[in-house]
């Protein structure tokens, strides 16, 4: 996790205005990564106190547009965002808790861009979500209904 003056040269080296609430929304994600907007906000709120959704929101879609910050959604989750970004990880997803991990690219450089038809399309990124159930959901009992 970047201390608060990397946090401030990271916002500043991607041309964005260093905020209060950038600052905080941007270290709240590299603390928890692969966090839902609320998360977000409540981490937000821990470290600044009152913050609006909306200056939440607002900061988490200026730190995507400037590449500070990845969006993922996995099917049948609400987004959630990371800051390992500028690499071709993929994640791979509790079916049972919803727990995400990350999961680098399988060996070679990006084995996974070369797509066995690529109708023309000049592909620079795969997106692979892996779906299991977590080493803690695995070894938990079974609920009885």
């Amino acid at each position: 996790m970047p201390s608060s003056p990397d946090v401030e040269t990271a916002l500043r080296d991607a041309s964005l205005r260093v905020t209060r609430p950038r600052a905080a929304v941007l270290t709240a994600v590299y603390e928890h990564p692969h966090a839902d907007t609320e998360s977000i906000i409540g981490a937000v709120r821990t470290s600044l106190g009152e913050v609006s959704h909306q200056a939440v929101y607002d900061a988490l879609r200026a730190l995507t547009a400037a590449g500070l910050v990845r969006r993922i959604q996995p099917s049948g989750s609400v987004a959630r965002y990371e800051s390992r970004v500028g690499d071709n990880h993929h994640h791979v997803v509790c079916r049972s808790c919803g727990a995400i991990a990350d999961v680098d690219c399988a060996v070679a450089s990006t084995p996974c861009l070369t797509a066995s038809d690529d109708h023309g399309f000049a592909i620079d990124e795969a997106e692979v979500t892996y779906w299991g159930v977590c080493p803690d959901c695995s070894t938990a009992p079974a609920r009885s209904s």
